[in-house]
């Protein structure tokens, strides 16, 4: 199993390495070295370091993560590969094809490269187009990704379409509405695609409207805010909680979850937060439509439209907490019944299974 970070693939892949465990695979994950691998390694898993420098353009240090995975695959000369996010996605499954090894590829989000025009875009598709050849299965996490791809004439034929991540209904259990203040929270990296400015921008103009309503945020501060948060926080327009662990206990006491992303895979903290019964309020993109059902489990509103995020808390602050607790409840049970991470377990075992006959 390849990807880019420790608590990606220990939050949102573990059931899927835990049933391989019981199923008697012996399961390596390749991957930079964090405090979540040591977690894996007493379940029972190999541990294998490689350097992933997930944002950079740097020919050379890519290069370098190719002949990595080529090097580690053909000494350890695994059965089947999994791969996870992009430079995994095409160095991991590009090294697996020209070994002959069955790779199965998860496209969990094609990020800013793709997402925005440029030549990134073109060199990115190109890349995909090259390495996916000889993958035997890809997982796409929502239909737009997919269909691009299909569009592009790449790896048509051999994929299928997950509920993003999933989640772990019975870890994320549903929790009692919570009465009194109305709190929202951002929770993601603080960085502009993920739409923290129109967050900032929002919190401001609804606390002068609405001074006991709160705002907080959860996630890594990218340099380029921290002094923007900070002043803000001072001024108590904001509440931030840096890094979360587990959110479990922040979801519990907050009243809506709000994305402004500017674009998604499939968010796996709408998810989450759905899964605890919390409404959430969200772009209208790829990644966010198909967990939030406008007006019955939450809203949606125009990606990078400042003003109608203010438009939809305020439409928000206006309903009564049995409505608020009713959208909560109809997120848990679609998060239930379509969001399930067996779903995805089932799934990638029957591929699994495919590949060994």
């Amino acid at each position: 199993m390849i990807g880019n970070h420790d608590v990606v693939i220990y939050n949102f892949r573990h059931e899927i390495i835990e049933r391989l465990l019981q199923d008697g695979y012996k399961v390596g994950v390749v991957l930079p070295y964090g405090e979540k691998v040591e977690l894996l390694k007493k379940e029972g898993c190999f541990f294998f370091e490689t350097k992933v420098d997930r944002r950079g353009t740097s020919i050379w240090k890519d290069a370098k993560l190719f002949f990595t995975y080529y090097k580690l695959l053909r000494q350890e000369k695994p059965d089947i590969i999994l791969t996870y996010t992009i430079k995994p996605n095409i160095y991991g499954s590009l090294a697996a094809g020209i070994q002959k090894i069955p790779c199965i590829v998860n496209i969990t989000g094609l990020g800013s490269a793709v997402e925005n025009e440029g030549i990134m875009k073109k060199i990115s598709l190109s890349l995909y187009k090259l390495a996916l050849r000889n993958v035997n299965y890809v997982f796409f996490q929502n239909q737009s990704n997919r269909n691009l791809f299909i569009k592009r004439h790449i790896c048509v034929g051999k994929h299928d379409l997950l509920p993003g991540s999933g989640v772990n209904v019975k870890r994320q259990s549903l929790q009692k509405y919570p009465e009194g203040k109305t709190k929202f929270v951002f929770v993601g990296r603080l960085m502009r695609e993920k739409g923290i400015e129109e967050y900032l921008y929002a919190a401001r103009v609804m606390k002068q409207n609405y001074p006991d309503t709160e705002f907080h945020i959860c996630g890594f501060c990218e340099e380029a805010y921290l002094q923007k948060v900070k002043e803000l926080q001072e001024k108590k327009i904001v509440t931030y909680h840096g890094m979360v662990q587990d959110m479990r206990d922040i979801y519990r006491e907050m009243s809506c979850i709000v994305l402004p992303s500017y674009h998604e895979g499939m968010s796996n903290v709408l998810l989450e937060a759905a899964a605890t019964g919390r409404p959430g309020i969200a772009s209208r993109i790829p990644g966010c439509e198909e967990i939030i059902e406008h007006g019955k489990t939450g809203y949606l509103f125009e990606r990078k439209s400042r003003e109608q995020l203010c438009e939809t808390i305020e439409k928000f602050l206006c309903l009564s907490y049995e409505e608020r607790a009713n959208m909560g409840l109809a997120a848990r049970r679609k998060m239930e019944k379509d969001f399930d991470r067996k779903i995805i377990v089932n799934k990638y075992m029957d591929v699994i299974k495919e590949l060994e006959k």
